[in-house]
């Protein structure tokens, strides 16, 4: 790989080894261990780890035993739908809804590898590279950096870096990329693409801005959980946040929330594979100013996603009950709805907050993606 990228890149494969002998031997592995094979020592997990020789081995052996105990331990069904959008072996810039910090790129692995198609490098933000498992364990799985924060030259320069990597690897190296549609996950449950996202893409070829883009082969993806991943988390962030102005994080809680998405029932999962992105698409939307350019392909892109994304009766009992009303209350049964409910007393926990203002943003989670797919036709389940 061109040396132009050092400072973003996944690791060689000569780095390898070194970067599975550390993931062995991290103090992470015992909590792993206990809740992907708890009747087995950690010495299990950690001897399967150091016999891994190259990313093959890794995203096809291991990652892939872990997919599979994940989807059997947290979710009751998981399903797929849209592969015949993309094309075998050609790669794709994957324009991702963001809801979980590592299941939404791992489960698009997981659907690729099972349609026998090559996997796709990730994007990872560097706020989450904190802890050296995190760092080895994204590096090792194709994942790249993306700067967080900065001062607006180095941001800007770094926006730029990735966008030529980017396009780098889609053009040259012809591999898929995944990205999620905006900084961070969603937390409010408003899947909403970034302009700016779309403006990051093109800065690395300021020739022709329809060309720049329809060269990435952009395609949407609509990632649906059941069970909002972190959704108590995201729940008392967004109450601190309202409530104080800001949120601060704090040591290692991306590292807990890493843990957290990965060990939640999640329930059904699906992942819905869109269109992709055509130069017929663009060229009808390049009639505007730079800027009205990138905020109509954000929205062509939420077009595709907020349609496919997965409804589930939470999402309906959430509306009713943040609404007053019982518009969707043949969506649901009195007892999905009671379960709900009970799910809710975990604001217990917390008497010293608001529960009027925790339940409102908790709801607002589940409730927000009926009100997102108002002017489309929902795919319901």
């Amino acid at each position: 790989m061109t040396t132009d990228f050092e400072d973003i890149r996944p690791y060689n494969e000569d780095e390898i080894p070194a970067a599975i002998h550390r993931l062995a031997d991290s103090e992470v592995i015992p909590a792993i261990a206990a809740f992907l094979m708890p009747d087995q020592p950690v010495e299990t997990l950690r001897e399967r780890i150091r016999n891994i020789h190259n990313v093959k081995e890794f995203q096809l052996g291991l990652l892939k035993e872990i997919a599979e105990i994940l989807l059997q331990k947290t979710t009751t069904r998981f399903d797929w739908s849209g592969l015949e959008n993309i094309e075998e072996k050609k790669p794709y810039l994957f324009v991702s809804n963001h809801r979980d910090i590592v299941l939404d790129a791992l489960f698009l692995q997981y659907i690729l590898n099972e349609d026998g198609q090559n996997t796709c490098q990730i994007t990872f933000g560097s706020n989450l590279m904190s802890h050296p498992f995190v760092v080895d364990f994204g590096k090792i799985n194709k994942m790249f950096r993306i700067e967080r924060g900065g001062t607006p030259k180095g941001f800007y320069n770094s926006l730029l870096h990735v966008s030529e990597y980017i396009r780098y690897v889609i053009t040259e190296v012809h591999e898929s990329v995944w990205i999620a549609q905006r900084n961070g996950r969603t937390k409010d449950g408003l899947d909403a693409t970034d302009p700016a996202l779309i403006k990051m893409f093109g800065m690395s070829r300021r020739d022709d801005r329809v060309a720049a883009l329809a060269e990435l082969n952009i395609v949407p993806v609509a990632v649906s959980y059941e069970w909002e991943s972190c959704d108590k988390l995201k729940t008392l962030e967004l109450y601190l946040t309202r409530k104080n102005g800001h949120y601060e994080k704090q040591p290692n809680e991306d590292l807990n929330s890493i843990l957290t998405g990965i060990k939640q029932p999640k329930g059904h999962v699906h992942i819905h594979i869109c269109p992709v992105v055509s130069q017929a698409d663009l060229n009808a939307l390049d009639d505007c100013p730079s800027g009205e350019f990138h905020k109509r392909v954000a929205r062509l892109i939420d077009s595709r996603i907020n349609p496919n994304f997965c409804l589930h009766a939470n999402n309906f009992i959430a509306y009713d009950l943040l609404n007053h009303t019982s518009t969707f209350a043949d969506r649901y049964t009195p007892g999905q709805k009671a379960a709900f409910m009970e799910y809710m007393g975990w604001m217990d926990d917390y008497p010293y907050m608001d529960r009027a203002v925790l339940e409102e943003i908790f709801l607002g989670i589940y409730a927000n993606p009926v009100a997102r797919q108002d002017n489309f036709s929902p795919k319901n389940t």
